[in-house]
């Protein structure tokens, strides 16, 4: 007999499965946009600006939060925030990756004129290639996920998982090709183990014994 315990177990591995499959359909539709993205990031002269709503706003801080990490300036804005203000923190020098599953969310759409005035370009990650947002930006990246792995299919899960594996994908790419490497990351990281060892040896090298 199946124990309650095995069967959550079983439905737990089930889930990440599920999400496991999601990648692997989303890495089957990497195209020439994804590399067209990763070199308009490595050529951006100002920053990487990643914007969303709902729960593509939290997958959106990770990955710009990713970037700065790895040497490439980037901030988050939300995108109800851009439309009372914060749309002045973006200048024509920055890349503006915008996240919506069904690329019909209200409120990064109406980002987009003010956009288009600033001179930003404009870099999409949807799971529709025909949908607005996907027609308005520079360059469209598809991610299209499948059916999300709730009970309903409602919640949002497969689909901001495949984004953020985006996000990551191409945060690491550009750091790689910009020959980021261990010690550039010790100096961004000064509260972790690498950059505490970079800072000893830094002082070590001003004051001297």
């Amino acid at each position: 007999m199946i124990s309650k315990n095995d069967e959550i177990i079983g439905l737990i591995k089930k889930k990440i499965q599920l999400e496991a499959d999601a990648l692997y359909r989303v890495a089957a539709q990497i195209d020439n946009a994804s590399a067209e993205a990763a070199s308009l990031i490595s050529d951006c002269s100002g920053k990487v600006v990643v914007t969303g709503v709902g729960k593509t706003g939290h997958i959106g801080k990770k990955i710009a939060a990713l970037f700065a990490s790895l040497g490439i300036p980037s901030f988050f804005v939300h995108s109800c925030d851009a439309l009372h203000g914060d749309m002045g923190m973006i200048t024509k020098d920055d890349v503006v990756i915008m996240i919506s599953n069904s690329g019909k969310s209200s409120e990064i759409l109406n980002m987009l004129p003010s956009l288009k005035i600033i001179g930003s370009k404009t870099i999409s990650i949807t799971n529709n290639r025909e949908s607005l947002l996907a027609k308005e930006t520079d360059i469209a990246i598809l991610c299209n996920a499948g059916d999300e792995i709730d009970q309903s299919g409602l919640a949002a899960t497969a689909s901001t998982i495949a984004a953020l594996a985006i996000g990551d994908a191409l945060a690491t790419v550009v750091s790689q090709e910009k020959g980021f490497n261990r010690k550039d990351f010790a100096l961004f990281h000064p509260g972790g183990a690498l950059g505490q060892k970079l800072i000893k040896e830094y002082m070590e090298r001003v004051n001297p014994m």
